[in-house]
């Protein structure tokens, strides 16, 4: 298994190779050659596995140039942190699946994938003598799931850029109280967009990126879309019977997640139905796949700030298949986006998304609203990115087909719109309680990529 870029710029390159890389020297998003399908026999053989064990399984046919021993380590590793025995359990609640991926160490989904990436990291430094400085942008949990994966490890430092202002207070304190000597928090004064674009224009600066041993942790790394596949898989495999199908609902932002859920229908076939697209006000996603437009505007800021992204990095990825593998065509598509911040699709394009995807925008009245009645009927408490996934998945659900909902933070993460829902905070979790008396250390900086680079440059590891 060999990995490519979307933008057809680099030769084939094995998968740890990949990892190290993660932004591809042409600027594209590295991909497989190739999909894997799963047979049946196979995929019998996994449906007993613990997740784990499903981990190694799955991850391994994407990771051949990777020990067997080796990959099974790093995963057991990865999962024996998190506080629930199953790691991502199934739970019915009003006629829905939510899917509990918040329990790992700082309660969000992203735990899933930054666990098992900063061990494969340790693992890859320690194993070659080399040094990484990991350079990311966060809507809010991106970044503590970072940080508390890669926290005290030899041989890394991680600079972490926060929209300042724009995240939870809970998300903030996450982060900025971790005062581990390789940490560096960033809050820039502008948007998550802006961060990204930053991180991946110093990216693309080959010069730079080698100068510095720079790394990546945002979901341009296929190591976090790959880590991300195997709960899709593993909860088809709980509920879809022979023959049976399973419809996922997953909050969308920067599609990294959704897209996991997209190679992971393609491993299964048919086991995987429709992929509902949930987004909220920062609707770029859900416009594409009803209206066949990808248009960029104006940021809006939600009770659900992981979700406040206009440009969708991993949108790219998707681009590269609807438009036949053709890696001219997708270039072109990003350049005249980053002139005109607008795409648009070809009626047979839109056909092909929709029979992947169904989309719907949750704007805020919803959002709290479903946080309000689900609580009042079954008593259980969702975050409000969830609610926006629950609110979508509800619309399209069908009588027969069972649906998922990604539950992707723990409710604590967002006290201020829980009580707007239900009139008091929740109860916080062990691992939150009096984050607001820690230490904290951050430094607010300019959205000014100049600025950015020099605060690297000074304290990188080289």
């Amino acid at each position: 298994m060999k990995y490519i870029s979307t933008r057809g710029g680099i030769a084939p390159i094995p998968f740890t190779e990949a990892v190290m890389m993660g932004l591809a020297g042409d600027g594209g998003l590295l991909l497989p050659e190739t999909i894997p399908v799963v047979d049946d026999t196979t995929l019998d053989r996994w449906r007993v596995l613990s997740y784990p064990d499903l981990a190694t399984a799955v991850i391994s046919l994407f990771a051949a140039d990777l020990e067997p021993e080796v990959l099974a380590g790093l995963t057991r590793r990865s999962y024996a942190v998190f506080n629930h025995p199953e790691v991502v359990p199934l739970v019915e609640r009003g006629g829905i699946t939510v899917m509990e991926l918040f329990h790992g160490p700082t309660l969000a989904f992203k735990d899933i994938a930054l666990q098992f990436l900063g061990n494969l990291f340790e693992y890859l430094l320690g194993r070659d003598g080399r040094r990484m400085n990991i350079l990311g942008a966060t809507s809010g949990d991106t970044g503590s799931a970072a940080i508390h994966g890669v926290r005290g490890k030899a041989g890394i430092n991680i600079f972490i850029l926060h929209p300042h202002g724009r995240v939870s207070p809970v998300q903030e304190l996450q982060m900025t109280t971790v005062t581990d000597a390789n940490v560096f928090n960033i809050a820039i004064k502008g948007t998550f967009d802006d961060g990204q674009a930053m991180v991946k224009s110093i990216f693309s600066d080959a010069a730079f990126k080698e100068k510095y041993h720079l790394g990546a942790v945002n979901s341009i790394n296929w190591a976090r879309i790959v880590a991300q596949v195997v709960y899709y898989i593993y909860a088809a495999l709980r509920l879809g019977g022979e023959g049976k199908r399973v419809d996922f609902s997953v909050p969308t932002g920067n599609f990294g997640d959704i897209f996991a859920g997209f190679i992971a229908r393609w491993m299964l076939g048919g086991r995987i139905g429709r992929l509902v697209l949930a987004t909220n006000g920062n609707d770029i996603l859900s416009r594409f796949v009803n209206q066949g437009e990808y248009s960029r505007s104006a940021v809006v800021r939600t009770s659900s700030p992981s979700m406040d992204i206009q440009v969708a990095s991993n949108f790219e990825r998707f681009l590269f298949y609807l438009y036949d593998k053709d890696p001219g065509r997708v270039s072109a598509a990003i350049n005249e986006f980053a002139a005109s911040g607008r795409l648009l699709f070809s009626a047979a394009e839109q056909e092909t998304t929709r029979e992947i995807f169904a989309a719907d925008m949750v704007d805020e009245a919803a959002t709290i609203a479903t946080i309000r009645e689900v609580f009042a009927a079954d008593g259980y408490l969702f975050d409000p990115h969830t609610a926006v996934g629950v609110r979508a998945g509800m619309a399209h659900k069908l009588d027969d087909v069972p649906m998922v909902c990604l539950a992707t933070a723990h409710p604590a993460k967002f006290g201020a719109a829980v009580k707007r829902a239900i009139g008091r905070e929740p109860e916080l979790p062990p691992s939150l309680a009096g984050l607001d008396k820690l230490e904290s250390r951050c430094r607010i900086l300019s959205a000014d990529e100049g600025e950015i680079r020099q605060y690297l440059a000074a304290n990188a590891l080289i």
